[in-house]
């Protein structure tokens, strides 16, 4: 890991001696890398502080945080005896992070900020959660301050982890007594147009009876048309025969 020659012959049990997980020691940073620092502990060979112990925060670089020559305080994470490697961290020991949390957890939290979509709260891991807008309640939420101000302690259950990012989604929902079921209002239905009572056991009107009705109301239609039709006839071969007689009676007295 970059030691000196030194360093690397020195036998595991005296390095790692006086040392137990979760010690407290200070230490002298002696490189950074993209991955994390080595620090000079006192023990004649260097612990390694990856990037993802220095903050409970997001890190990008370990050079966001450290240079070579910085005075740190730090704990014993673990101890490897056999590689003769000692994981170090910047975080004490019992501080929750992100990756303390579980979807499903509820947790206390305080609101710290508020924005249009949704309010932040401090966990205590060191990063806020998103509490959305969405997430407030049962029903529209239109803006953050109808329901939480800036201050306000409050429980909220883990919805979502994005550990990667460091990133937390919340609800407050998923707490609050399920919404009342709303029931469909049941659709009016129209009386009869002369104003009778449906509610009258002699007015129900059987689909048979219907039926029948409704047959007899179009035989009547169709004996109305066929009356019709004759009708017409009887015109046009009274109106043939009267035109049949004038004609043989102008044809009688040369009339043409």
């Amino acid at each position: 890991m970059g030691q000196e020659p030194s360093t690397l012959r020195i036998p595991p049990h005296k390095v790692v001696r006086t040392l137990a997980v979760g010690q407290e020691v200070d230490g002298v940073v002696k490189r950074v890398t993209d991955f994390g620092a080595f620090i000079d502990i006192g023990v004649g060979r260097d612990g390694l502080v990856h990037v993802s112990e220095m903050s409970t925060t997001r890190v990008a670089r370990a050079s966001d945080l450290v240079k070579e020559g910085d005075k740190v305080q730090v704990w014993v994470k673990e101890l490897d005896r056999e590689k003769n490697r000692i994981s170090l961290s910047m975080i004490a020991p019992g501080t929750k992070s992100v990756r303390d949390l579980e979807e499903g957890d509820v947790v206390q939290g305080r609101v710290t900020r508020l924005e249009r979509y949704g309010a932040f709260v401090d966990l205590g891991v060191g990063r806020d959660g998103m509490l959305h807008v969405k997430e407030m309640g049962h029903g529209f939420v239109e803006k953050p301050e109808d329901v939480v101000k800036v201050g306000d302690e409050l429980q909220v259950k883990v919805v979502g982890i994005d550990r990667r990012r460091g990133r937390v989604d919340l609800s407050i929902k998923d707490l609050l007594p399920a919404a009342p079921e709303t029931q469909a209002p049941v659709p009016e239905v129209a009386g009869p147009s002369d104003g009778s009572d449906w509610g009258q056991e002699d007015d129900f009107i059987s689909p048979f009876e219907l039926a029948l009705q409704e047959a007899n109301k179009s035989g009547e239609r169709r004996r109305d048309r066929n009356r019709k039709k004759s009708r017409s006839w009887e015109y046009e071969e009274e109106d043939d025969l009267i035109q049949r007689t004038i004609a043989h009676h102008r044809k009688s007295k040369g009339d043409y």
